[in-house]
């Protein structure tokens, strides 16, 4: 005889947990882990040294640093999608600008010898700086030229969002109207570009 369940004993044993697990929810008993809890006992863990004016600041910043690098993130996997379709596995050699991967290179090498941070530092792209994202977009422009309507267009925004970025960057607060204006930029890439 078998003493591995087969298939429709364990599909029983599922439905009766399953029933018996809503009976405890209803009951006000948690059944699994709360992800949203969790994460804000360790969040009110981690920030609870400082004062609360300063988490609060902390945590309303939080919400535009994240937009920020997802931009930015999504940014750097639009260039190397568009590139490695054009130039395969070279991309970033015949890709990005000399003066891009030079620092790139610096920047990676640097990161090698000094830093006791490890992170992600497999790709030369992740080196760059926010700016050099649209020099790489202007110098492969007919790769892009279906998304983004002007070079004029990309470079203002892109401008105007490393400004933003590099304030957030240094824990900088910014005004209501400057969080209304950097959503809105990103929202336009986003329709534009289709994200």
């Amino acid at each position: 005889m078998n003493d591995k369940p087969n298939i429709r004993e364990w599909m029983f044993r599922a439905l009766m947990f399953e029933a018996e697990a809503e009976q405890f929810k209803s009951a006000g008993i948690r059944i699994g882990a709360d992800n949203e809890h969790v994460e804000k006992v360790l969040m009110e863990e981690t920030l609870s040294p400082f004062s609360i004016p300063i988490r609060n600041e902390g945590l309303r910043m939080s919400r535009i640093y994240a937009l920020i690098n997802c931009f930015e993130n999504s940014v750097r996997d639009l260039i190397k999608e568009r590139l490695k379709e054009k130039f395969d596995t070279d991309w970033w050699e015949k890709g990005a600008p000399k003066n891009v991967k030079e620092f790139a290179q610096k920047r990676q090498q640097a990161t090698k010898d000094n830093s006791w941070l490890e992170g992600d530092n497999t790709e030369l792209i992740e080196f760059i700086e926010f700016g050099h994202l649209s020099d790489i977009i202007i110098q492969n422009w007919l790769d892009f030229s279906d998304l983004i309507p002007t070079q004029h267009w990309l470079k203002q925004r892109m401008d105007e969002l490393e400004k933003a970025r590099n304030y957030v960057a240094h824990n900088r607060l910014l005004l209501p109207s400057e969080f209304r204006r950097i959503e809105q930029y990103i929202n336009d890439w986003n329709k534009q570009v289709g994200f």
